[in-house]
């Protein structure tokens, strides 16, 4: 045997797998059979097959199925990989065989070899058996959409969540800070009545609120695992007792409350569950994308734009323009919303297929949900952090154009009409005069009248202006 590899086996025959790999002949083929992308799995769904192989090992112990000394040294390797001490050992393309059987067998085999070597013997001697031990009681076909429910639930409790949550913190502080600065309304991008940006942050901070409870309300479909319906859902070789005590101890390992799925033939042939919860995830981008636009907007110029927010400096701008400044951090939150779009057609298209027993889209369902949550979580920590905090109001300069905005003839309505009320603004316009200047020349109201009809900061709220 050389010194760079050793030789497994499986059912096909031997395979060369590398000196220093914890994966078997089974990887080994997938690494060669799916020379697709490059991508492989990431932390979370890594982490997610080390939590469900230990749950089913834990379980397994419990019902008398698996030897006491067998069931530990599964326990402990598994522990590794929930660590993330093997990560490098997982390098099966997400692009493969549908049901996901290769990263199950990868599982299987770098934790059946790991925990040969707990046991003092050595990698690859199958004292530790990745078939008959690490995976017995189970089937590729609910192991990974368990994992696939257990990475994508831990990702929204433990990274969108959170992140959500700061970003809501940094919203509601601009909220407040900006409650009394009056500025111009906008509608189809022309004036309208004069808003404070504060409720315009306000606004924001309730979208992302809402993004927080539609996100929490998908926990219920995602907590349901698979886990006990072996090939087909009927749950062959599986001990009665496996499935509940398994998704207990699941629940242990990740403080989420996992439960058993209610129908054990949906949980393996359909995925809605995935398409419902990452429709939830676009929802959200979405809502990124409108708040970063808007931002970008009001920080528009510095001279010739909106200018009613002064944007962070968080780097220069152009390699041309000196001194140009712009919202790079905005962009990049807008790029998200894209690249979380193009994954939701994925996971509705790969959740509404497959045929008849199985889904067959489950590997490319579990990257791009994990990848859109972890795109949400960074995208809002870094646009909270960097983008929204720094944020300035340019009172002065909302005041100026609020003044001079066509739109405050609105609250002329109820007193001279909308035709009058239109004459003034028209005018105002085209004289190059404000709207209170207008209505005073034409005699439509006194000077005192128009203080108190004409108050942009009473417009702000609900009510009718110089009226008992």
């Amino acid at each position: 045997m050389a010194d760079d590899y050793r030789i497994e086996e499986d059912s096909l025959g031997e395979m060369r797998v590398p000196a220093d790999a914890y994966w078997g002949a089974q990887t080994q083929r997938a690494v060669e059979n799916f020379p697709i992308s490059g991508i492989t799995f990431g932390r979370r769904f890594v982490r997610a097959l080390g939590v469900v192989k230990k749950g089913a090992a834990r379980a397994n112990r419990e019902l008398g199925l698996l030897e006491e000394e067998v069931a530990d040294a599964i326990v402990a390797a598994a522990d590794e990989v929930i660590a993330g001490d093997h990560d490098d050992q997982f390098p099966v393309d997400v692009f493969q065989t549908g049901s996901g059987t290769s990263s199950n067998m990868n599982a299987n085999e770098v934790i059946a070899n790991r925990a040969a070597e707990i046991t003092g013997a050595e990698v690859g001697d199958r004292v530790v058996h990745p078939n008959d031990h690490v995976n017995y009681g189970q089937s590729s076909n609910d192991v990974i959409p368990t994992a696939m429910h257990v990475a994508s639930l831990e990702a929204i409790e433990k990274d969108v969540t959170p992140a959500l949550d700061t970003l809501r913190e940094a919203l509601a502080e601009k909220e407040a800070a900006f409650a009394d600065v009056v500025k111009t309304g906008r509608t189809h991008l022309q004036d309208a009545t004069p808003v404070t940006l504060g409720q315009e942050f306000g606004g924001y901070r309730s979208q992302i609120e809402k993004g927080l409870g539609r996100v929490d309300a998908v926990r219920g479909s995602l907590s349901e695992l698979a886990l006990g319906g072996t090939a087909t859902g009927t749950g062959l070789n599986t001990h009665p007792e496996f499935p509940g005590l398994a998704a207990e101890y699941i629940r242990e390992e990740t403080g989420v409350d996992f439960r058993e799925a209610d129908d054990h033939f949906e949980a393996q042939a359909a995925h809605d569950a995935m398409s419902e919860a990452h429709g939830a995830l676009r929802v959200v981008a979405g809502s990124l994308n409108k708040i970063a636009n808007d931002l970008r907007l009001l920080a528009s110029g510095p001279r010739n734009g909106l200018g009613e927010l002064e944007q962070p400096e968080n780097q220069p701008g152009s390699s041309i323009m000196p001194g140009k400044i712009n919202p790079v951090v905005a962009e990049s939150v807008n790029q998200v919303h894209k690249q979380v779009v193009g994954n939701d057609a994925a996971v509705a298209a790969g959740a509404a297929r497959g045929e008849l027993d199985l889904n067959l889209y489950k590997p490319v369902l579990a990257h791009n949900f994990l990848q859109s949550a972890e795109l949400i979580a960074n995208a809002s920590e870094t646009f909270a952090e960097r983008f929204v905090a720094p944020l300035e109001a340019n009172e002065a300069h909302c005041a100026a154009q609020v003044e001079g905005s066509m739109a405050l003839a609105t609250s002329l309505n109820v007193h001279i009409g909308y035709d009058g009320a239109s004459e003034v603004a028209k005018t105002a316009l085209k004289e190059g005069k404000t709207v209170r200047e207008v209505a005073i020349e034409k005699g439509y109201l006194t000077e005192a009248e128009a203080d108190e009809v004409l108050d942009p900061a009473k417009m702000t709220e609900r009510g009718i202006l110089g009226t008992e």
